[in-house]
């Protein structure tokens, strides 16, 4: 003979049950928050795909425990948007010993290649473009 199968808790036992009402709310609570959520990420990833300014790094040339030339290009979606870059020097830890602001500004090519030298505080072993971004003010 075998035991029966509870098919549900004990009446009771993890509180009162909720009634429909709250069960509806609890959904539609649920509903909403992933709507929003997915609003949100369409939202975010509209604005990632329409950036103005984009870089890609070229090479850099160490320069003794000084400075470092960095050799980089600025793609913009609109050349006759003026665009500033910061660069950075980093050491064997990655560490920041140097870093740069540089202005590019307007032009006629989509993409513009640039060589920059940041002075460094110490030896570094790469030279590298943290960011770039229009600067329309």
């Amino acid at each position: 003979m075998s035991a029966p199968t509870p098919t549900s808790p004990p009446a009771g036992r993890y509180g009162p049950e909720p009634d429909a009402a709250v069960r509806r709310r609890r959904v539609v609570l649920l509903w909403a928050l992933g709507a929003g959520g997915l609003a949100l990420a369409v939202w975010l990833g509209i604005g990632v795909g329409d950036t103005p300014v984009a870089w890609q790094d070229v090479g850099f040339t160490l320069h003794g425990a000084e400075r470092v030339e960095v050799d980089f290009d600025v793609i913009r979606t609109d050349p006759a948007v003026p665009a500033r870059c910061t660069l950075q020097a980093l050491n064997e830890q990655y560490a920041q010993v140097g870093v740069l602001t540089v202005d590019v500004p307007p032009g006629t090519e989509r993409v513009v290649r640039l060589s920059s030298t940041v002075a460094t505080s110490e030896a570094a072993v790469t030279g590298i473009v943290e960011s770039c971004w229009a600067a329309v003010d």
